[in-house]
């Protein structure tokens, strides 16, 4: 349940949070009386903040005699208090311009690097599972008797290696030939594609190549279901930037360990595949602990109507959503337009 606040207490609060994003200083009943518009007395704007503090809206650090928003008041903000501002129409065709339908792998790394750039924080892209990669090359490289390293092109131009361990050792020939027949015969296919063809020709393919194929084929799809289980980021080092992240070195270790493994964010991403429109997650509330001091803004794109991935930005707690979640709305929206145009 919402606790209630009266108009006044809701209009400082707003006012609280927006000087603190603007200035990054806790702010003071007299700032509060001088831009609230509200004709009150300092001693009643600090009983109002009091109030406030007591329902954990907002926080006295100990070194000021001012407040900051907590968690539970951006909360609030975000769902009840914020006048989100449209993107002016000239940013609007920017953004088109530069998420001209082409390759899906060269829109998804301009979105995110587009969401970095407008935001100044981190821009993220969850991939499309739909967009499985057509395969463009594969190679065999032997690397010791019985160890082959698979390297494969993607039609995008992504590059995956695996290392094969088989039975028995195979000639240089014999890697080449296996790969020419791939090349040859499947080019321009995806994995799943590739299987199930091999799957009917191994019959006829020499018994001591069938082991080879198997292998590489397992591995190939491995590799390629991993990359397009993952997401593109830009500009986490824009968080190096941002004194309320930056200041803590031991929880922007943290935050760098969990861009790495990625398992944690696309889980968190994922989440905003299964709602409409745009989700803000506020400190704890993505309930992982790299991002308590940050807040995560995602939506969902689609392609030809169903949803396949989405877009966001993280960045500290203490950011302009009414300016960032429009970003964050739009570019899902022409990221969706522009996957599914013919």
């Amino acid at each position: 349940m919402k606790p209630m606040l009266d108009q006044r207490a809701q209009i400082l609060l707003k006012t609280l949070i927006e000087r603190y994003v603007a200035d990054g200083q806790p702010v003071g009943s007299r700032a509060l009386s001088k831009y609230s518009g509200l004709e009150l007395s300092p001693a009643t704007v600090r009983n109002v903040m009091s109030d406030l503090e007591e329902l954990g809206f907002i926080a006295s650090p100990h070194t000021s005699a001012g407040r900051v928003p907590t968690p539970r008041g951006y909360r609030f903000f975000v769902d009840s208090l914020l006048t989100v501002q449209p993107l002016p129409e000239a940013q609007i065709h920017e953004l088109e311009e530069q998420l001209q339908p082409n390759q899906p792998q060269r829109l998804i790394n301009s979105a995110s690097q587009l969401l970095s750039d407008l935001t100044r924080f981190a821009g993220v892209v969850v991939t499309p599972r739909r967009v499985t990669p057509k395969i463009r090359q594969i190679e065999f490289l032997g690397l010791s008797e019985k160890r082959i390293l698979l390297i494969i092109v993607t039609a995008e131009g992504d590059v995956q290696n695996r290392i094969l361990f088989t039975q028995r050792a195979y000639t240089p020939s014999e890697l080449v030939s296996a790969a020419n027949y791939l090349n040859q015969n499947f080019a321009g296919l995806d994995f799943g594609e590739i299987r199930s063809r091999v799957r009917e020709e191994l019959r006829q393919l020499r018994a001591d190549m069938t082991e080879l194929m198997t292998a590489a084929m397992e591995a190939g799809n491995q590799a390629v279901a991993e990359t397009s289980d993952q997401y593109v980021l830009s500009g986490e080092k824009n968080l190096l930037e941002v004194a309320d992240i930056s200041s803590n070195m031991s929880r922007l270790r943290e935050l760098f360990a969990l861009f790495e493994q990625r398992t944690g964010l696309v889980q968190l991403l994922d989440m905003s595949n299964r709602a409409e429109g745009v989700q803000v997650f506020i400190g704890g509330e993505s309930g992982l602990a790299p991002l308590d001091e940050c807040s995560v803004i995602t939506a969902p794109y689609e392609v030809d109507g169903r949803i396949v991935g989405s877009v966001g930005v993280i960045g500290p707690t203490r950011m302009a959503y009414e300016r960032i979640i429009p970003i964050v709305d739009i570019t899902a929206k022409l990221l969706s337009s522009a996957l599914s145009a013919p």
